[in-house]
């Protein structure tokens, strides 16, 4: 099924395009998200809320922005979220555990620091570019796309490349580090 003015679709409430668009985007959208969370329960109960606010607020969609790019921003977004109360957790987690004991010494925060060092040069050079750029740099997909003259798919590919570097020789438990 084309959809065409999916937009408008949306508006105007046609839950067969609702439908084509879950059918065609849930899966991609869980993968996507799979790259910066880990959860795979609240990854689907979060795409499903995209999905849910898409459809009580047509109205948040921009004319100029397409109904796919909507939902994947929605979804990064989601995971930046995600990020941040899991960053508050942990930070509440770490003045309890301040209290109880000691601090990590200079060395083991140094021996983290070199093994991310390591972790980001075994990146290849296109995309620990990308993956510099949006980690340090702070920039969506988007815009480093738009920099790079590269598509956002591109951008998205390099990243996910990028972590799952990252992760094999950081390992899952230190991967948070990347998003401070």
């Amino acid at each position: 099924m084309k959809v065409s003015h999916s937009n408008q679709s949306i508006e105007e409430h046609n839950e067969e395009v609702l439908k084509y668009l879950f059918d065609t985007y849930f899966t991609r959208l869980c993968q996507f998200m799979y790259t910066y969370w880990d959860n795979k329960q609240e990854i689907e109960e979060e795409v499903m809320d995209i999905y849910v606010h898409l459809w009580q607020h047509p109205e948040k969609i921009k004319p100029d922005l397409s109904i796919k790019a909507y939902l994947f921003q929605s979804a990064r977004n989601k995971c930046l979220k995600l990020i941040r109360d899991k960053k508050e957790i942990l930070s509440l987690d770490g003045l309890e555990e301040n209290i109880n004991t000691d601090e990590p010494t200079s060395l083991e925060m140094q021996e983290l620091n070199e093994l991310i060092q390591k972790a980001i040069l075994a990146i290849p050079a296109n995309s620990r570019e990308i993956f510099l750029k949006s980690r340090n740099d702070n920039l969506t997909n988007q815009e480093i796309a738009e920099k790079m003259n590269i598509s956002l798919k591109t951008v998205e590919k390099h990243i996910s490349r990028s972590l799952k570097i990252v992760r094999e020789i950081i390992g899952d438990q230190y991967i948070f580090f990347i998003f401070l």
